[in-house]
This record gives C-alpha cells, sequence and structure tokens, in this order.
C-alpha cells in the first residue's frame, strides 16, 4: 500500500535553504561538474551548517509530535543538486537530527515539475528561478532572505508565521488598483467591496493547511502549537474586508496589524514569528535584518507540470 500525502501539510525545501552550502554552489558555477560532485564527495560525512530555514522546517516537523501514531506535515527535500550529491544532504539531515525520510536529487532540473507529485503546499528556496516556477504552477514558495545574524529564541516550542495580505494570502486584484488608479480609489474600492471576499493568492491553501491543524489542536485542548499574523500595509476603511474575507473562508489569524504604512520590521521583532512571507522587498527585505523572511513573487500565467500553459 502507497504511503499517501494527500491528508498531510507537505512542504518541500531546497538543499541550499535547509543548509548552508554556498560556498560548494559558487565550486559548482566556478568549476566542472566532475569537480563539483568530486568535492562534495570527499567530504560527505563532513555535515552542512545549519541554513536559512532551518529552525522553521524544525518548528514544522515537532508539530508531529501532537498526534502520536499519525503524522501532520511531511518535509521533502526538492533539490536539483546531482544524486551523488545526495549522500552528504542526507548525512546532514540525520546530522542535524531532522525526521526526514524523503528526497529527490534531479540533476539540474526544473524542480517544479515534480512539486504536484508530492502534495506540496509549500516551497522554500534561494533560487529565484525555482521560486517563481513553482508560483507559476499553483504551489505557495518563497524565496529566501539570508537569516538575521542575531535571533531571539523566544517560545520557540510554538511555531510562529507571519504573512502580508495582498499578493500573498490574497490575490493582486486590490493592490493592482491601488498601483494602476492611487490610494483614494483603492479605497473606495475596498469600502464598497467590503463584504465581497477577496480572491484566493498563492499562499491561501497554506494558510488553510495551517488553519486546519489549528483547528484540530484546538479541539484536542492545550496550548496552541502554531500561532500566525497578518502584517499589511492596510489600514482603515480597507480592513474590514481582510477580516470578513478571512471569516468567510473560515480561518481565524491569531494577530492582525494593520499597518497603514508605517515599516513593518519592528512589529515582526516583536511577533517573532520564524518565517514572514511578503511580495515587496521594501518589506521583506527590512524585516529579514529581524527575522527570517521570504519574498513571494508575483505568478505568471499557470503552467501545468509538463511546462505548457493552460487553455
Amino acid at each position: 500500500m502507497s504511503y499517501d500525502l494527500t491528508s498531510l501539510l507537505v512542504v518541500a525545501i531546497s538543499s541550499t535553504a535547509l543548509f548552508e552550502n554556498r560556498a560548494e554552489h559558487d565550486l559548482y558555477l566556478n568549476k566542472t561538474l566532475d569537480d563539483y560532485i568530486d568535492h562534495q564527495i570527499s567530504r560527505e560525512n563532513e555535515p552542512f551548517a545549519a541554513g536559512a530555514a532551518l529552525p522553521l522546517i524544525r518548528a514544522l516537523l515537532r508539530l508531529n509530535e501532537l498526534t502520536p501514531g499519525r503524522r501532520l506535515v511531511e518535509v521533502v527535500i526538492l533539490s536539483n543538486m546531482e544524486p551523488e550529491v545526495g549522500v552528504r544532504v542526507m548525512n546532514s539531515v540525520e546530522h542535524h537530527k531532522l525526521d526526514i525520510t524523503r528526497a529527490a536529487f534531479i540533476g539540474g532540473e526544473p524542480v517544479a515539475k515534480y512539486l504536484a507529485a508530492y502534495n506540496v503546499k509549500l516551497f522554500l528556496s534561494r533560487s529565484e528561478t525555482d521560486v517563481q516556477e513553482a508560483l507559476d504552477c499553483g504551489v505557495a514558495a518563497g524565496l529566501l532572505y539570508d537569516p538575521p545574524a542575531r535571533r531571539e529564541e523566544d517560545d520557540m516550542k510554538q511555531l510562529r508565521i507571519a504573512f502580508d495580505g495582498d499578493a500573498v494570502i490574497f490575490s493582486d486584484d486590490s493592490e493592482r488598483i491601488y498601483q494602476e488608479q492611487g490610494i483614494d480609489a483603492f479605497y473606495r474600492h475596498e469600502k464598497a467591496n467590503a463584504e465581497n471576499p477577496m480572491s484566493a493568492g498563492p499562499f491561501a491553501a497554506f494558510l488553510h493547511a495551517i488553519a486546519e491543524i489549528q483547528k484540530e489542536c484546538r479541539r484536542q485542548g492545550g496550548e496552541a502549537p502554531i500561532r500566525t499574523a497578518l502584517v499589511t500595509a492596510r489600514s482603515s476603511p480597507a480592513h474590514k474586508r481582510v477580516i470578513l474575507t478571512l471569516r468567510a473562508w473560515g480561518i481565524r489569524i491569531d494577530e492582525m496589524f494593520f499597518m497603514g504604512g508605517v515599516s513593518k520590521d519592528q512589529i515582526l521583532k516583536q511577533f517573532n514569528p520564524h518565517i514572514f512571507f511578503d511580495d515587496q522587498h521594501a518589506h521583506a527585505g527590512p524585516a529579514s535584518e529581524f527575522v527570517p523572511s521570504a519574498r513571494v513573487l508575483t505568478p505568471r500565467r499557470p503552467k501545468n507540470p509538463a511546462g505548457g500553459t493552460h487553455g
């Protein structure tokens, strides 16, 4: 009987996001492929150091401890490294005591075409190309920044995730009105449509999966293992549509911040998430100085896993 991933929150991650191996990546770019493989084989018993996303992945995997005998989260390493290099990667997984057993090493092929096969809800990478292609296929994906130099490990037993709103959780329809017609037209539109739920954005399905885990944990009682925050540049009167949209979706977000143009980084520093997702470098860049952050690129016309566009 095959192992069914459909009921799990599946997170796929590149090896360069999970581990710090940029020196090896530079070698890959500047030497021959054989030189690169030989280098990795000669050091395959030397584990990689922790990468930008390792604390997040550790916190996600810890959710499986809530339901003994049944997993909630599955993490898959999806790497375009050559299979020969996979030994060092999986040795590093063992070294860091990560409960990850599934991996794919595809030797330079596009990773996006394999996301559907693993039922992936979130893909994290340091490759802009891979993140863009994942988003184009309809999978939530984040381009990771360098981790902050210092991070206060406050209440690390609780997974904390922060999201921007427009073009992340929600579609960019309202954002486009702001960009094309200005702030006054944006506010008029949002006030007039306050009770009309917004369309889903690239991270809506991932947020739904997180919300389902939260609901199950609330039914069982005890301390909530996940805390979510929405940190958006919106302000009144555009806040109402956000709240009513999430209510219509049946999603409860624990904290909401309607910033109205105020910088997000200090709020995020206090919330202290394992990851913050925003579609604008102007927000995600400064935030990355304090908390792990990832940028959500603008999806292009969706593609099917084989690479063709939907007709």
